[in-house]
């Protein structure tokens, strides 16, 4: 992804909260690879995601027009539970680490925010 002018400050830096926007983009994309439709999830299954947890390590700024890497990797896993480790990265040559995430994402009912098993496909994707 590309780092525009609404994600950065005054500064031209990027904003500390987009790197979490960023995150979250790596992961719905990660999603998307799989074939889950997170709205048809919801409609079909009565199934969606929730973080409940989120702590980024920042290590080196991102500025305007820098091209980002954003990897998803997977930390602890519970039946209704997954933490996300990511990295975001620089696309350089070194591909410099920016910024460091664990987000921890709940599979919740859509009415009444239960806490679910999460669906088959994921839980094989994950390992």
């Amino acid at each position: 992804m590309r780092v525009y002018w609404e994600d950065t400050d005054a500064g031209g830096v990027v904003y500390y909260a987009n790197y979490l926007k960023f995150c979250e983009r790596a992961r719905s994309e990660w999603l998307r690879s799989l074939g889950v439709d997170q709205q048809r999830l919801a409609q079909t299954e009565g199934l969606m995601f929730v973080v409940s947890t989120a702590q980024v390590r920042y290590l080196s700024p991102a500025r305007l027009d820098d091209a980002l890497l954003v990897g998803v990797d997977f930390g602890a896993r519970g039946a209704a539970s997954l933490e996300f480790v990511q990295q975001v990265r620089r696309d350089d040559p070194a591909r410099t680490l920016l910024a460091e995430a664990r987000v921890l994402v709940a599979c919740v009912q859509a009415q009444g925010f239960r806490p679910q098993r999460m669906p088959e496909l994921i839980r094989r994707a994950v390992g």
